[in-house]
């Protein structure tokens, strides 16, 4: 299964990134003396370019055939006509795989609740086996994302995990929609699960100290995103959230540094944003008080 990097805001206005690469947030107020840098509302999520599309993992598939084939490479680059011939397919016959690919066609055209459902309901009556439908859970996970409904997403992430428990990435995703209902502990065991899995992980490893930041334990958190760091230098995401817990150690410079190595590893990511973001807030904040 893989995930998309989607953006999902928690609760507390923090921007968790949806699992393929890290979890990381904006900076966050505290009282005395607050940071200067918090988060930045978040925009909500984009649908994905045609070539980044939640597409069947290989292996495993629904099915085999000439047409699912077809069909999945029109939705890389046509998406309304894959849900055209997704259409006609299934009323000729199709079955699932004519199913599958009206739902992700959905999906890419902008009507990720339609998809979400559509996808759920295929995985819980798929005939085929365990990976291939926790995989279709997975992408039912990034549709009701999408579509904003974490519970939703934790809940098919939930489905998936019955059918391949073991499975890390499943793992992240849960985490990732936990942490968006607010649920740091619950998230916390899922990643912890997931590092188990594939420890030193750069990703998880930034999913997970953001998690800890959120439960009042930046010593640990910081163990993560330098550990992270360890192993990728230029990670944005881990640089970001680096930057942050040393604004909320009073380490301004520090921070600043950091969200400026975030702006140079990767300019035209949304770590970057959110980076460029708290560099503004930063600067403005002496400002203002």
């Amino acid at each position: 299964m893989s995930a998309a990097a989607l953006l999902s805001v928690t609760g507390a206005g923090a921007v968790f990134w949806l699992h393929s690469t890290t979890l990381t947030e904006a900076a966050e107020p505290r009282p005395a003396p607050p940071p200067e840098a918090q988060a930045a509302p978040a925009p909500p999520a984009e649908m994905p370019p045609g070539n980044s599309l939640p597409l069947p993992p290989e292996p495993p598939r629904l099915t085999d055939s000439p047409e699912y084939d077809t069909c999945l490479t029109l939705l890389r680059t046509e998406p309304e006509d894959a849900l055209a011939m997704a259409e006609a397919w299934e009323q000729h016959g199709g079955g699932e795989g004519a199913r599958h690919c009206t739902a992700l066609a959905q999906l890419a055209l902008g009507e990720p609740e339609r998809a979400a459902m559509r996808l759920e309901r295929l995985a819980s009556e798929s005939k085929a086996g365990n990976a291939a439908r926790a995989a279709v859970y997975a992408q039912a996970v990034q549709a009701w994302t999408m579509a904003n409904q974490p519970g939703r997403a934790y809940g098919a992430s939930t489905m998936a995990l019955t059918l391949s428990p073991e499975d890390p990435a499943l793992l992240v995703d849960r985490a990732l929609a936990a942490a968006s209902l607010g649920r740091y502990e619950e998230a916390l065991l899922d990643l912890n699960h997931a590092l188990k899995l594939e420890p030193g992980r750069p990703d998880t490893l930034v999913f997970r100290a953001a998690a800890l930041r959120h439960l009042d334990r930046q010593s640990a958190a910081m163990d993560d995103v330098e550990s992270a760091l360890a192993r990728d230098p230029g990670h944005p995401e881990a640089l970001l959230e680096r930057g942050i817990l040393k604004q909320l150690k009073g380490d301004t410079a520090g921070a600043r540094r950091d969200w400026q190595r975030t702006v140079e590893a990767a300019p035209d990511s949304a770590a970057a944003d959110l980076a460029r973001q708290n560099l503004a807030l930063n600067e403005a904040g002496p400002r203002r008080r």
